[in-house]
């Protein structure tokens, strides 16, 4: 446990660069599974590390150890690192979970807040009476496509369909759960932060290349989400939930290029680099759960010994 336990905590350093060219060398949907699925894994990991550092120090207080019935001192870490490494890893574990506490309540109170200002609206479309350009996915239940009056001024009548269906998109696919799970992520270790851009590009691709589907054009798909993005950015942004997927946002013009580059018959195929670094970031997240059940059992291993049972 000595070294391996050190490795979860030190992987996403490593990772988070490889995962960040997922979002340009995958597919957006597989790419977004990926991205949410390593963040959320590696940051698993690195709180089971935290977890196990905070136990084995604290199984050297005498008044922990006799509740433990051990009988020997658990050997698990070095006496001059078990102590100050217990109270360091039990303090991120604190700030980890009042930060994730406070986020998550923050994003319920926004969305709540989003909902009961488009009472007494119902319908899956909501009309806000705004002339700030602004349209974004609002989730919960029911979820709602919101669009400014200054956003609806803005488009033509075809390109407002492929903006609704490119929120659509948002809200069939969940897409605000992606975005939960990373930035839950995000405060379980620092270096995690650094995949929401990436993963935001991808839901937004994911969402581009459903609108183009929906329209049947993908010029117009492209026409509607940069005309929102310019009028957006000229119009000012009206106050909306941090937690929630908007059309105008992220690098508009990489996903107006991405529609206007590729056919419309299919995405093209992986290239060797694009399997490369899906490998690379599975081999990481792979190397990062493996040590920390290493360590966990080693730490239980070690438990028993002082225990008197080796």
């Amino acid at each position: 446990m000595i070294f391996v336990v050190w490795i979860p905590l030190l992987v996403p350093f490593l990772a988070v660069p490889v995962a960040r060219r997922l979002a340009e060398a995958l597919p957006p949907r597989p790419a977004a599974w990926l991205l949410t699925g390593a963040s959320a894994g590696l940051a698993l990991c690195s709180a089971a590390a935290l977890a196990l550092l905070a136990t084995a120090g604290a199984l050297r207080l005498p008044f922990v150890a006799a509740l433990g019935h051990l009988v020997t001192p658990l050997a698990a870490l070095p006496d001059a690192l078990a102590l100050p490494a217990a109270c360091a890893a039990t303090a991120l574990l604190a700030l980890s979970a009042l930060a994730l506490a406070r986020t998550a309540r923050r994003q319920v109170r926004e969305v709540r807040a989003a909902h009961r200002r488009l009472a007494p609206a119902t319908g899956e479309l909501a009309v806000l009476r705004d002339p700030s350009p602004d349209a974004y996915a609002l989730p919960g239940r029911p979820g709602r496509i919101v669009v400014t009056t200054g956003m609806l001024h803005a488009l033509q009548p075809a390109e407002r369909e492929a903006l609704f269906a490119h929120e659509r998109a948002h809200l069939r696919g969940r897409h605000h759960l992606f975005l939960a799970a990373a930035e839950l992520a995000a405060h379980l270790h620092p270096a995690l932060r650094a995949l929401r851009a990436p993963l935001e590009f991808a839901l937004e691709r994911c969402a581009d290349e459903a609108a183009a589907r929906a329209v049947g054009d993908r010029a117009l798909a492209a026409r509607a989400i940069g005309r929102a993005a310019l009028a957006d950015r000229a119009g000012g942004a009206a106050p909306r939930p941090r937690a929630v997927l908007a059309a105008a946002a992220g690098p508009v013009p990489r996903r107006v290029a991405a529609l206007l580059d590729r056919g419309p018959a299919a995405l093209p195929p992986l290239s060797r680099g694009a399997r490369l670094i899906a490998v690379a970031l599975l081999a990481c997240l792979g190397a990062s759960t493996v040590s920390a059940l290493d360590a966990a059992a080693d730490l239980h291993g070690g438990i028993e010994t002082a225990q008197g049972e080796g």
